[in-house]
């Protein structure tokens, strides 16, 4: 994983990722250990994919209004999309494989 880029805002970063073809939206289903991708349903496991940037940014006067964007992608799945999460996966009190190897990564 290489953080590649520099945003200010994270509507920058998923713009960009986007634009260099992280075109799928993706949703962090924690509870199902998986990362769905939400146009084509596909689940994707935590060996299924990997992390190839990641962004972090700080609400400028609440902590807890921090957002992490993940430019995620699947050799085995031939996916390349965007997984946006708001704190959640950095706080979630929660020992799933998933949010395992998206905590590493922060």
């Amino acid at each position: 994983m290489t953080k590649r880029h520099t945003y200010d805002t994270a509507s920058e970063a998923i713009n960009d990722l986007i634009r260099r073809g992280y075109t799928t939206e993706l949703t962090l289903l924690a509870d199902k250990n998986c990362i769905i991708c939400n146009h084509s349903s596909v689940e994707l496991s935590p060996n299924d994919f990997e992390i190839d940037e990641i962004y972090r940014f700080e609400g400028n006067t609440d902590p807890g209004d921090e957002m992490i964007v993940f430019g995620v992608s699947s050799e085995k799945h031939k996916v390349k999309g965007v997984l946006v999460n708001a704190f959640g996966v950095y706080s979630e009190n929660t020992t799933s494989d998933i949010t395992k190897k998206l905590q590493m990564h922060i």
